[in-house]
């Protein structure tokens, strides 16, 4: 076990000692974290209104037309952008050039034929055949019926009661009778689940996503350093002695991921500080799936610097994982927009599980047993690159 620890503690040293490892392990992710989330719209305002934008005119100007523009108003899913009546073309444009969704035009006496019993018409540009324009039309449509339908009943309880029941007053009561209604639709979401704005899901994607993709691109460092020990000789004269193959193995692979391990709970502490990612809304499953990543990374590690002849041949070995793992495993885009045949393929890396289990607890608020999966098949390829490496150890050992 001492001989193992040696082994670790050099290499540490080692590694600490080049400042290249300080640009993959933490500027690099920090910055291309940064980099995406704002690409994404991670750092955009979270104020907007989601309505869709309906261009407006009111050409009768009477008190029911104010009215339905207050219903409007109101509306849920629209919002009016106000426009004088001289500016009907400049409207049209608008609508053409899809700058508003749709516009709704209040014709002139369009109360007074409210009034009269009749049936008053508005005007809507737009193209309804689109989900947009249809979204838009039933929210006019919705909110003039219901003011045709609080006048007409004003008017007919007027006729019958009289002074009893005047028309402001019933109109008054049938309009807000509206607002609660005895069949109501109530939307909730669950505590565990995030609704702040897209920053958070934005950088809940980007933060582990450029994490990962940087701590397989330090391994960079750690391989060359087991290149350079075969380079030098100086791993052919440690096998004379009675250090086993195993020790020395296990030496670098502590090492390296003791480096990853550390460089993920720095990130992972910044993401919860500065991006506002929710890694410790259960801590215990955020730290099983670092430590599962860390001990896959560490074995490709090890793996590369086995594999590679030379440094030229480890840089090669540690960038290609890099951009293959992340690419396929959804680092840069997520793997939930994607088909399913793309997402099957995609989890063939362990980059793909390891955002699973990151996201799974600050994206989807689930608890520790959403995390068992994904880690049990990052510590399934961490057997696999560690068996990988000790067999091309010994064959390389053997010529």
């Amino acid at each position: 076990m001492l001989r193992v620890l040696d082994i670790t503690s050099k290499d540490i040293l080692q590694i600490l000692r080049d400042h290249k490892i300080f640009m993959f392990l933490l500027i690099m992710p920090i910055t291309f974290t940064l980099l995406f989330g704002y690409a994404f719209g991670g750092f955009g305002g979270g104020s907007s209104d989601p309505r869709l934008p309906v261009g407006y005119i009111n050409a009768d100007g009477s008190w029911l037309s104010q009215k339905l523009g207050d219903l409007l108003s109101g509306s849920d899913v629209i919002r009016l952008d106000e426009y004088p009546s001289s500016q009907l073309d400049r409207l049209e444009g608008l609508v053409a050039d899809e700058k508003l969704a749709a516009a709704v035009v209040i014709p002139a006496r369009y109360g007074q034929t409210i009034l009269e019993g009749k049936t008053a018409r508005v005007v809507l540009i737009g193209d309804t055949s689109t989900p947009t324009g249809a979204t838009v039309k039933s929210a006019v449509y919705t909110a003039a019926n219901r003011l045709d339908g609080a006048v007409h009943t004003a008017l007919i309880m007027e006729r019958v009661a009289g002074d009893e029941m005047p028309f402001d007053y019933a109109f008054e009561q049938t309009l807000s009778a509206w607002e609660d209604p005895p069949i109501r639709v109530t939307e909730t979401t669950s505590s565990a689940i995030d609704t702040n704005n897209g920053r958070n899901q934005s950088l809940a994607h980007t933060s582990p996503g450029m994490m990962l993709q940087f701590a397989i691109a330090g391994l960079l460092t750690s391989a060359q350093i087991i290149v350079s020990e075969r380079k030098s000789r100086s791993l052919q004269r440690l096998f004379t002695t009675s250090t086993r193959r195993i020790h020395i193995l296990l030496g670098h692979y502590l090492a390296i991921f003791l480096i990853t391990f550390s460089q993920f709970i720095v990130l992972l502490v910044f993401g919860q500080l500065f991006l506002n990612v929710n890694y410790l809304r259960d801590t215990g499953a955020t730290l099983l799936t670092a430590v599962s990543a860390a001990l896959c990374i560490a074995a490709l590690g090890v793996l590369i610097g086995c594999l590679a002849g030379s440094e030229e041949q480890a840089i090669i070995f540690a960038l290609v994982p890099m951009f293959v793992f992340a690419g396929l495993g959804g680092a840069w885009v997520p793997l939930e927009v994607t088909g399913p045949t793309f997402q099957t393929i995609g989890h063939l890396s362990p980059i793909a599980w390891a955002m699973d289990g990151f996201k799974n607890v600050s994206v989807r608020g689930l608890g520790i047993e959403s995390v068992l999966l994904p880690s049990a098949a990052l510590i399934g390829y961490a057997l696999l690159f560690f068996f990988l490496a000790a067999w091309r150890l010994q064959v390389s050992q053997e010529h």
